[in-house]
Protein backbone atom coordinates (compact mmCIF):
# COMPACT_ATOMS: atom_id res chain seq x y z
CA UNK A 1 0.00 0.00 0.00
CA UNK A 2 3.37 2.19 0.74
CA UNK A 3 4.11 1.76 -2.55
CA UNK A 4 0.59 3.00 -3.89
CA UNK A 5 1.32 5.63 -2.52
CA UNK A 6 4.07 6.53 -3.57
CA UNK A 7 3.60 6.11 -7.02
CA UNK A 8 -0.09 7.97 -6.70
CA UNK A 9 2.03 11.23 -5.29
CA UNK A 10 4.16 10.80 -8.32
CA UNK A 11 1.41 11.34 -10.69
CA UNK A 12 -0.41 14.37 -8.89
CA UNK A 13 3.36 16.04 -7.91
CA UNK A 14 3.78 15.42 -12.01
CA UNK A 15 0.46 16.97 -12.73
CA UNK A 16 0.79 19.67 -10.41
CA UNK A 17 4.06 21.02 -11.55
CA UNK A 18 2.86 20.65 -15.67
CA UNK A 19 -0.37 22.90 -14.38
CA UNK A 20 2.01 25.29 -12.32
CA UNK A 21 4.62 25.29 -15.75
CA UNK A 22 1.18 26.02 -17.62
CA UNK A 23 0.24 28.80 -16.19
CA UNK A 24 3.99 30.85 -15.92
CA UNK A 25 3.67 29.68 -19.93
CA UNK A 26 0.34 31.35 -20.12
CA UNK A 27 1.36 34.65 -18.33
CA UNK A 28 4.64 34.81 -20.96
CA UNK A 29 3.70 33.98 -24.09
CA UNK A 30 0.56 35.28 -24.59
CA UNK A 31 -1.42 35.07 -26.98
CA UNK A 32 0.69 32.84 -29.29
CA UNK A 33 0.45 30.16 -26.16
CA UNK A 34 -1.42 27.88 -28.35
CA UNK A 35 1.06 27.36 -31.10
CA UNK A 36 3.71 26.63 -28.56
CA UNK A 37 4.69 22.87 -28.28
CA UNK A 38 5.90 22.75 -24.12
CA UNK A 39 2.87 24.83 -24.02
CA UNK A 40 0.54 21.85 -25.84
CA UNK A 41 2.44 19.60 -23.68
CA UNK A 42 1.88 20.85 -20.59
CA UNK A 43 -1.49 21.09 -21.65
CA UNK A 44 -2.32 17.61 -22.66
CA UNK A 45 -0.85 16.55 -19.14
CA UNK A 46 -3.23 18.49 -17.32
CA UNK A 47 -6.08 18.24 -18.97
CA UNK A 48 -7.93 14.98 -17.30
CA UNK A 49 -7.71 16.88 -14.07
CA UNK A 50 -8.76 19.92 -15.66
CA UNK A 51 -12.07 17.87 -17.19
CA UNK A 52 -12.35 16.98 -13.50
CA UNK A 53 -12.90 20.39 -12.19
CA UNK A 54 -15.17 21.42 -14.77
CA UNK A 55 -16.92 18.29 -13.90
CA UNK A 56 -17.52 18.76 -10.03
CA UNK A 57 -17.90 22.64 -10.67
CA UNK A 58 -21.16 24.37 -11.22
CA UNK A 59 -21.80 25.95 -14.45
CA UNK A 60 -21.75 29.39 -13.30
CA UNK A 61 -17.90 29.18 -12.90
CA UNK A 62 -16.30 30.40 -15.72
CA UNK A 63 -13.94 28.65 -17.43
CA UNK A 64 -11.35 30.77 -16.89
CA UNK A 65 -11.26 29.95 -13.30
CA UNK A 66 -11.26 26.09 -13.88
CA UNK A 67 -7.20 26.43 -13.36
CA UNK A 68 -7.63 27.94 -10.04
CA UNK A 69 -10.14 24.58 -8.57
CA UNK A 70 -7.83 22.07 -10.77
CA UNK A 71 -4.60 23.89 -8.72
CA UNK A 72 -7.07 23.61 -5.73
CA UNK A 73 -7.97 19.75 -5.87
CA UNK A 74 -4.45 18.89 -6.77
CA UNK A 75 -2.91 20.32 -3.90
CA UNK A 76 -5.35 19.31 -1.44
CA UNK A 77 -4.86 15.50 -3.18
CA UNK A 78 -0.88 16.34 -2.40
CA UNK A 79 -1.61 16.79 1.31
CA UNK A 80 -4.14 13.57 1.58
CA UNK A 81 -1.11 11.90 0.02
CA UNK A 82 1.60 12.92 2.26
CA UNK A 83 -0.79 12.03 5.42
CA UNK A 84 -1.74 9.03 3.80
CA UNK A 85 2.38 8.55 3.03
CA UNK A 86 3.66 9.16 6.50
CA UNK A 87 0.72 6.85 8.36
CA UNK A 88 1.80 4.17 6.53
CA UNK A 89 5.24 4.62 7.20
CA UNK A 90 4.72 4.80 10.57
CA UNK A 91 2.61 1.34 10.57
CA UNK A 92 5.17 -0.31 8.73
CA UNK A 93 7.88 1.06 10.61
CA UNK A 94 6.04 0.06 14.64
CA UNK A 95 6.46 3.65 15.60
CA UNK A 96 2.24 3.76 15.89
Amino acid sequence: MYQLIIILKAINEIALLSLLAQGVMFLFAGAKRDSNVIYFIFKTITSPVMKLARAITPRFVLDQHIGFVALFILLVAEVLLIAAKIYFYLEASGAR
